[in-house]
């Protein structure tokens, strides 16, 4: 199937219930739903078979994916790919999982990698507070360092990440001694520290996290946070429902 959706439906590569492996949430269940297709290539990508071009989706209305996520029971709810904000209809999701009140009011959190615009969802953030809407929308803005690719880390918009705040994340995954000085000096020329939450999380197998652990000792980022892809340590090799 191809990965632009009808009017009516998402194309969703997978959706399941495991503990939130990252994030300002990781350690939670929350309830996935993996959307196909991505405008990057990024070469430590470990969902890369969701980016296919013939990947198999399934077509998933929006009533349908709010009713499967109250089903779960599950307080939090993650939205990621490939890259969920492709989605034209991803807007409507996200309002109709900030409606939920039974059986709890949901945290919604979508994982994007920095490249496409985020306004749209702040905005939606913020009017949702005002109509009083029970759930909490939190992004997860990646900033593509050069491990990812000389072409992926260029395509970062840097307008993006003034416009977190502490309900959001700024996620830097690190593979090298060079990606670690990229990470401060976007967070210095950004101030980052002082506007939202920035996670350092290692390229697995490239760098250790003891690594990370040093270098943000040695450079004084008592405010950044080491995060570790926990599902990787609870099911080594396991690329799908995780």
């Amino acid at each position: 199937m191809e990965h632009q959706p009808s009017a009516q439906f998402l194309p969703v590569a997978e959706k399941f219930v495991s503990v939130n492996g990252e994030g300002l949430a990781a350690g939670q269940l929350a309830a996935f739903i993996r959307f196909a297709g991505c405008n990057l290539w990024c070469s430590y990508c470990d969902t890369r078979w969701a980016n296919h071009p013939l990947v198999e989706v399934e077509g998933w209305s929006i009533e349908n994916l709010v009713a499967w996520v109250r089903e779960t029971g599950v307080r939090c709810v993650t939205l990621t790919g490939g890259e969920p904000l492709l989605q034209p209809n991803l807007p409507h999701l996200v309002r109709a999982l900030l409606e939920v009140r039974e059986p709890y009011p949901l945290r919604v959190e979508i994982e994007t990698n920095g490249s496409r615009p985020v306004e749209p969802l702040l905005q939606l953030r913020a009017q949702a507070q005002v109509e009083g809407l029970a759930g909490q929308l939190c992004l997860t803005v990646d900033w593509k360092t050069p491990s990812a690719g000389a072409e992926v880390s260029a395509a970062m918009l840097a307008d993006n990440y003034p416009l977190l705040d502490g309900r959001d994340a700024v996620k830097f995954v690190v593979g090298s001694e060079e990606d670690l000085a990229f990470a401060r000096d976007r967070c210095k020329e950004q101030g980052l520290f002082d506007s939202t939450n920035v996670l350092f999380s290692p390229v697995w197998g490239e760098i250790t996290p003891a690594q990370i652990v040093d270098s943000m000792a040695a450079n004084g980022l008592a405010r950044a946070r080491l995060q570790l892809q926990m599902h990787k340590i609870i099911w080594p090799n396991v690329e799908k429902g995780v």
